[in-house]
């Protein structure tokens, strides 16, 4: 059984590997053989690294950590996507897959080198653990699950399909995005530091209720486009449901639980474009107006969050370095 760093360490490898052979298996049975390996990596890295940050961390410095982590992923994004242009000049797509897929390998190699194991972090159960006492958090993350699906899948496609935007202009769009993601980040966790779960995620939901409703309803493209940049800012307001888990948990309940979440918001997320996509056909307007219905019912149990936390001002607030 490997230890869960060293698990994290092995699934970037493995989306390393994933990601080094796309250029070479190019059929489309290749191509779902190499998008499953990505896939396993990509998922058992982030439910380990939402596990390890929660166990590491104590309650004021994870919310810090977690916007860290979401700014510096954006600020990769961008350097990325500038390398990839470049190379795109001078090297074939199977050469460039095989790059990125190798620097990632070797940086997963690299982490399996050391060794951040703290002795006085509980022990953690070996299997998923679903208790009833966590159930706000499973609901919460289901929620979570459908507003995701709803930004990544049919916001974007109805940018692309209903005001025809071109690759250029939606590359634009996600530049700024990724930059006030890393711009904002820290603003976010000091907002749950200070406000707590309930407001910062209260405010959340409220706001996707306004935004879904804009896409269904407005018909200017770039108030549209408006909408999706700040929909792409409020999407990392969920760190919350993390942060809001290592509040209300028994500690040896953190890892298994955080695989339960991830797993909980990955059911909606296999539902969501499915059951949206059929609607989208019979209306465009429908995947939204259902989305507006879920951003309803996510403020409503976010009401329900009492951590208590965020009542408290005699607390020594210090940030990780």
């Amino acid at each position: 059984v490997f230890k869960e760093h060293r698990l994290s360490a092995w699934s970037v490898v493995l989306l390393g590997i994933g990601i080094a052979i796309t250029g070479i298996f190019t059929s489309f049975g290749g191509l779902l053989t190499t998008t499953f390996i990505m896939s396993v990596g990509f998922h058992f890295f982030e439910t380990t690294n939402k596990s390890l940050t929660v166990q590491y961390f104590n309650i004021t410095e994870s919310p810090v950590v977690f916007a860290r982590l979401r700014g510096y992923g954006a600020l990769a994004n961008i350097a990325v996507g500038f390398i990839i242009w470049v190379l795109s000049f001078i090297l074939p797509y199977m050469h460039i897959f095989l790059i990125l897929g190798l620097f990632i390998g070797v940086s997963g190699i690299g982490m399996l080198f050391t060794d951040p194991i703290k002795q006085e972090i509980p022990h953690q159960h070996k299997k998923l653990v679903f208790k009833k006492k966590y159930w706000l958090f499973y609901v919460l993350n289901f929620l979570a699950g459908t507003r995701r699906q709803i930004f990544t899948v049919f916001a974007i496609f109805l940018l692309v399909d209903r005001y025809n935007l071109g690759l250029r202009i939606v590359t634009g769009i996600y530049v700024i995005n990724y930059a006030l993601t890393y711009l904002l980040n820290p603003q976010i966790s000091r907002a749950l530091n200070k406000y707590g779960e309930r407001i910062v995620l209260s405010l959340e939901s409220a706001s996707l209720i306004v935004l879904f409703l804009g896409y269904a309803f407005i018909d200017n493209v770039w108030i549209v486009v408006g909408l999706f940049i700040l929909d792409s800012i409020f999407f990392n307001f969920s760190i919350g449901l993390n942060t809001y888990l290592q509040k209300t948990a028994d500690p040896e309940d953190l890892g298994s639980s955080t695989a339960v979440g991830f797993t909980i918001n990955h059911i909606s997320a296999v539902i969501i474009p499915v059951f949206g996509g059929v609607l989208w056909m019979l209306n465009w307007r429908l995947p939204f107006l259902i989305g507006t219905a879920f951003a309803m019912l996510s403020l409503f149990f976010t009401q329900m969050i009492t951590t208590g936390y965020h009542k408290k001002r005699n607390f020594i607030f210090r940030e990780p370095t």
